[in-house]
């Protein structure tokens, strides 16, 4: 069991080859609420408990999103401002901007593109296929489908959907090298979402379209976004964040998904064995609580407050690890073991409710569920190529490569 003391959540390095389970099992049998000093910040509460996290996240009023936003930096007041996006807000201004498309992510509103989200897996399983019998797995099937899919309801070209992922892998992937882009010596960066100037170049993406809709407009979110009272800095921000949550984490899931069949081979004939779409659905359930896709978000102490006997103070950082939560004992019977038959499944890849559910997770869990339903039957055998290359970040669980080779069926 580790020790607490020298346990650093704010260490990309931590997170590199593997994320630390162990880390997070110590914290949450030790203390729960994790005081964790930074280097080059003022440091943190790390929540890890499951509970405690529903706690933090269903009272907006004493842990803000807004205050200091959800970052772990430090930062001041008008970068705060100038680069908050809807995940960024409290209400009410944050359920005045969910709701102008939130009707498009409702179980029924999701429920019409099964069909569509069936063809684009069936093509791009084809394509993948056809490269030989080695493939990035990442790159020709866990980042296309849900990029299709998604640039379909944003309303971005579909020729145009890969310079959304390379632009959003550089944003979201700041902190590896692979990614990282040289920044100001100033603090003029600080303004931008993830401090990235990369940011600059979604922006100009999302305003590109802008032009486009205003003089042709469509039935997609660009098209309502344009026409809704937005501010310039508004809707920069909301394109941002929707062009990356819309690929970035289910991308991430269907890679680590298919990690976990590969090192559970019953699991994976099982769902060969009996499928349905009921066992697709949980196994979709659970391959997000194995493999939740982003490890934390921040929240800004209000008022002085208490959180499982742990005094916080006002003004202090408060993380919330939704990777421990969904490894939480005191949830769930034998967290450690990857069961797709898992139910019920309350797992918090989403969020643990609250004003900030996720607005995409009926989507993205059908996403899942199909990719596999159409995968499974169309291969006789599967398994890595090569080692799987995972993204330096404490943020994001996010995997770049997976090197596959495939046996059709």
């Amino acid at each position: 069991m580790p020790t607490t003391e020298r346990i650093d959540l704010s260490n990309h390095d931590l997170f590199v080859d593997r994320v630390p389970y162990e880390a997070f099992a110590a914290l949450r049998r030790q203390e729960g609420i994790h005081w964790n000093p930074e280097a080059e910040g003022t440091g943190f509460w790390a929540v890890t408990r499951y509970d405690d996290i529903r706690e933090v996240h269903r009272d907006p009023a004493t842990y803000s999103s807004e205050i200091g936003g959800t970052s772990l930096e430090d930062l001041e007041p008008e970068h705060v401002e100038s680069r908050k996006s809807m995940i960024d807000m409290d209400p009410p201004r944050h359920d005045v901007l969910r709701g102008l498309i939130n009707r498009r992510f409702t179980p029924r509103a999701v429920q019409v593109w099964a069909d569509q989200v069936r063809r684009v897996t069936n093509e791009v399983i084809d394509a993948a296929f056809a490269k030989g019998p080695e493939f990035d797995f990442v790159r020709e099937i866990s980042s296309e489908v849900p990029m299709q899919v998604f640039a379909e309801i944003l309303g971005v070209p579909q020729s145009e959907r890969r310079e959304i992922i390379e632009i959003g892998d550089r944003l979201l992937g700041n902190a590896d090298p692979e990614y990282a882009a040289e920044v100001p010596d100033d603090d003029s960066h600080r303004h931008l979402p993830f401090s990235s100037p990369a940011a600059l170049e979604m922006f100009a993406f999302g305003r590109r379209l802008a032009d486009a809709r205003r003089r042709e407009p469509r039935d997609d979110i660009i098209t309502q976004l344009v026409e809704a009272d937005l501010t310039q800095q508004e809707f920069d921000v909301y394109f941002v964040l929707l062009a990356t949550a819309g690929n970035e984490t289910t991308r991430h899931t269907i890679s680590h998904g298919l990690d976990a069949l590969l090192a559970n081979p019953e699991q994976m004939e099982l769902l060969r064995r009996e499928p349905s779409p009921e066992l697709f659905r949980s196994m979709a359930d659970e391959m997000l609580r194995w493999a939740t896709p982003v490890h934390h978000f921040r929240r800004t102490a209000t008022v002085d407050a208490e959180l499982a006997g742990t005094e916080i103070k006002a003004g202090d950082k408060v993380t919330t690890w939704f990777v421990s939560g969904n490894r939480d004992e005191a949830v769930f019977d034998d967290p450690e073991t990857f069961d797709v038959t898992r139910t019920p499944n309350r797992h918090m890849a989403f969020g643990p409710g609250g004003v900030h559910h996720c607005l995409g997770s009926h989507l993205a869990k059908m996403e899942i569920g199909i990719v596999y339903e159409q995968l499974l039957p169309r291969v006789a055998e599967i398994e890595l190529a090569g080692p799987v290359e995972r993204l330096r970040s404490n943020f994001f669980n996010g995997i770049k490569r997976m090197p596959v080779r495939v046996t059709p069926a």
